[in-house]
């Protein structure tokens, strides 16, 4: 059940939807009689009715009903009247409408249909552009008639969208060359060679006694050299 207020009460029984209704002055109804449990609201069915009422109203204002119009012409319609007739056909397809367009034929006019015929062919051509023929053109008793209705509207197209420019492509670095083998070599040999002098060095001036230090500088000169060779 929905109390007064719109709220869930959950399942209750008849007699105390009956009496809860009653106390606070409304009116117990039945919305949902298919559902399990069914579904029923306290609520002032009078209000409930006018606005069921004029929610109908409202929908069917909005809903167009489609009307046949009708518009009689006779076999020897001058060219004004011809154009007055078109017009009024015309409004009656833009707003949603069937027309009938009829030729009556009176005394000796009924012996050359042909006259109606055309008059009717002229006015299917004249509106085929927004009309279709629905009944094609017949002849009933003294009256020659067609039916024509409008053409399904067809969504207006969507406007193409401005092209974005596409992103240039970045440009690539040139790869880098790699260096000679040969500098290579040498670059990564020249520290390991003065290296290895200058641990032969040092190897060397370790290894000398201290009684030739004290030699002569000729002597010493000697052992320089012998040394550094």
């Amino acid at each position: 059940m929905i109390d007064e207020e719109g709220h869930q009460a959950g399942i209750v029984q008849t007699r105390d939807a009956l009496q809860r209704a009653k106390d606070v002055g409304f009116d117990l109804i039945e919305v949902a009689p298919t559902a399990n449990p069914p579904v029923c609201r306290i609520m002032d069915y009078g209000k409930f009715k006018y606005e069921q009422a004029k929610s109908d109203k409202e929908a069917s204002k909005k809903s167009k009903q489609t009307e046949l119009c009708l518009i009689r012409v006779r076999p020897n319609i001058d060219d004004h009247d011809f154009e007055v007739k078109l017009k009024s056909a015309r409004r009656f397809l833009d707003g949603g409408d069937k027309v009938r367009i009829f030729v009556v034929f009176r005394s000796r006019e009924f012996t050359h249909p042909e006259f109606g015929r055309n008059l009717l062919a002229r006015f299917i051509e004249a509106l085929s552009d927004i009309a279709n023929v629905e009944k094609a053109i017949g002849m009933e008793g003294r009256q020659m008639s067609t039916i024509i209705s409008g053409k399904p509207k067809s969504a207006p197209p969507k406007p193409a969208g401005v092209a974005k420019p596409k992103p240039k492509p970045k440009p690539q670095p040139a790869p880098e060359s790699a260096p000679p083998t040969e500098a290579v070599i040498v670059a990564e040999s020249a520290p390991v060679t003065e290296a290895v002098l200058a641990a032969d060095a040092v190897v060397v001036a370790e290894t000398i006694p201290e009684a030739e230090i004290a030699a002569t500088p000729e002597t010493a000169s000697e052992t320089q050299v012998e040394t550094t060779v």
